[in-house]
C-alpha cells in the first residue's frame, strides 16, 4: 500500500485515478478547493483535504504533503485570466515541488499535456498561450529538481472507455481517454522505469504496463 496525494482532486482524471488507486489498496488523499466537492472525492475512494493551492505558502503545502509516498499534480486554473493561470499552473505547481522536497517526499508525477514544451509554438495572442507557457515552465522546473519525477503528456482528452492500452511512441498528438490517463498515472507510480522520463501518449494498442516499462 502506498499513500498518494492528488493535487486537483476533483478533476475528471483525478477522480478516476482515485478510484483506480483505492481499488488496488492505496491510501489516497485529494486536495480540493471547494468543500462542496468532498462527497464526490469520498465516493471515488479518497480522503478530501480542503486547501487553497493558489494562496497557501510552501510551508503549508509541505505540511499537507508530509507523510505521503508520492504527489500527483493534476490541478489547473481551467482557463480564465493569464495571471491566474500563471499563479496556479506555474507558481503553485513549483511550490508543490519545493514543498515535496521539504517534506521528504521524492516521488512526483506531473500530469501535463502532449505538446508541452518551451517551443510550444502557441502565438501570444492565442488564449491558450498563457497555459502553454505556464505548463512548459513548470515541467522544466520539475525536470531540474532532485525529485524522482515523471512528466506525463496525454493528448486530447476524451470521455472514452479505459481500454488499458496506449501508444507511448506517438510522434504527434491524437486523443486519449481520461480513463486511460488515470491508468497511466497509476502505473507510473508503481513503475521505477518511468522516473526521470517524459512520456507522451495517445490511445493505442500496447498495454499500459508494457508501454511504461521502458
Amino acid at each position: 500500500m502506498a499513500r498518494i496525494l492528488i493535487v486537483g482532486g476533483h478533476g475528471k482524471v483525478a477522480l478516476l485515478l482515485a478510484r483506480v488507486l483505492a481499488d488496488r489498496g492505496d491510501e489516497v488523499t485529494a486536495i480540493i478547493r471547494d468543500p462542496d466537492q468532498s462527497d464526490d472525492v469520498r465516493a471515488a475512494g479518497a480522503e478530501p483535504v480542503v486547501f487553497d493551492i493558489e494562496h497557501q505558502d510552501r510551508a503549508a503545502f509541505a505540511r499537507v504533503i508530509a507523510g505521503h509516498d508520492a504527489v500527483v499534480w493534476s490541478a489547473g486554473a481551467g482557463g480564465g485570466s493569464a495571471q491566474r493561470t500563471h499563479a496556479v499552473d506555474f507558481e503553485a505547481a513549483v511550490r508543490s515541488m519545493d514543498a515535496a522536497g521539504d517534506a521528504g517526499v521524492s516521488r512526483y508525477v506531473m500530469v501535463s499535456y502532449f505538446n508541452s514544451s518551451p517551443q510550444h509554438g502557441i502565438p501570444a495572442d492565442d488564449p491558450f498561450h498563457a497555459y502553454a507557457e505556464a505548463k512548459a515552465a513548470a515541467d522544466e522546473y520539475l525536470r531540474a529538481t532532485t525529485l524522482d519525477w515523471t512528466v506525463l503528456g496525454p493528448s486530447r482528452l476524451t470521455l472514452g472507455e479505459g481500454t488499458g492500452r496506449i501508444d507511448a511512441e506517438a510522434a504527434a498528438s491524437a486523443e486519449v481517454s481520461r480513463a486511460n490517463v488515470a491508468l497511466v498515472v497509476a502505473q507510473a507510480l508503481r513503475e521505477p522505469a518511468t522516473i526521470h522520463r517524459t512520456i507522451r501518449f495517445n490511445d493505442g494498442d500496447t498495454p499500459v504496463a508494457e508501454a511504461l516499462a521502458g
